[in-house]
């Protein structure tokens, strides 16, 4: 017995039945813009929207979407934890990161977490048409000066490459950053990581290491300016 080829498959699919995609944003006006956008292409539809990681999770478990797009800052928590939580438990589906959030940073961290593509909303709308086809079409889709990065420092071991300190938090540690960032303290991160606050503590201690930072107020001011910085940035 021959079976069709995977990537066959889904062509056939694709061209038989509108693209199903999920929005995950916790901007409504957001989720509308890029609603619209899609449902301007003949085979493509929205077939749900969420505004936080646990209804995406529902509402993609239900409603079988072939793509997700997907931000990395959610009500409920953090866009990477959930990537990770639906690539491991709906491992067929398509993961795209729209996000403000800086791209040298986050989209090395969105692919290893199981996303296949990042563009930034500074770009303009068709870049996200753009990316989910070439998402869907099982290619990578990240911005050319992005690209370039990752082939540098593949190329070239050797190269020094700008880091940001930041650079070199973990997923965990960058998401504490940013809610101290916004304002939350000890027991709201806790609270909405679903942590202890001993954890949180651990965690503080860990950014003021890495960070090369003394005292609390010291991280609060940091963590202050990088996510008011993050939430400006065009880059």
């Amino acid at each position: 017995m021959t079976g069709e080829p995977e990537g066959a498959a889904r062509q056939r699919k694709l061209t038989s039945e509108p693209v199903r995609v999920l929005l995950v944003d916790d901007h409504a006006l957001l989720r509308r813009g890029l609603a619209g956008l899609i449902e301007q292409e003949p085979d493509m539809e929205v077939c749900g929207e969420a505004e936080d990681a646990a209804t995406a999770l529902d509402k993609a478990k239900e409603l079988e979407p072939s793509l997700a797009i997907v931000d990395l800052s959610l009500k409920d928590g953090s866009g990477l934890e959930l990537i990770k939580q639906l690539s491991s438990q709906l491992p067929d589906i398509q993961l795209l990161v729209f996000s403000m959030h800086d791209e040298k940073i986050f989209a090395e961290r969105a692919l290893r977490a199981g996303a296949r593509g990042y563009v930034n909303k500074e770009e303009s709308a068709d870049k996200v048409i753009e990316g989910i086809r070439e998402v869907l079409a099982g290619r990578i889709f990240l911005s050319g000066k992005m690209a370039d990065r990752i082939l540098h420092r593949l190329v070239d071991r050797d190269a020094v490459l700008e880091r940001s300190p930041v650079a070199s938090l973990s997923d965990r540690e960058l998401e504490v950053l940013e809610l101290i960032g916004k304002g939350l303290t000890t027991r709201q991160i806790a609270e909405q990581l679903h942590l202890s606050r001993k954890t949180i503590d651990t965690y503080r201690d860990h950014l003021k290491r890495k960070l090369q930072l003394s005292t609390a107020n010291e991280l609060v001011r940091y963590a202050v300016a990088w996510t008011l910085g993050q939430e400006a940035s065009s880059e």
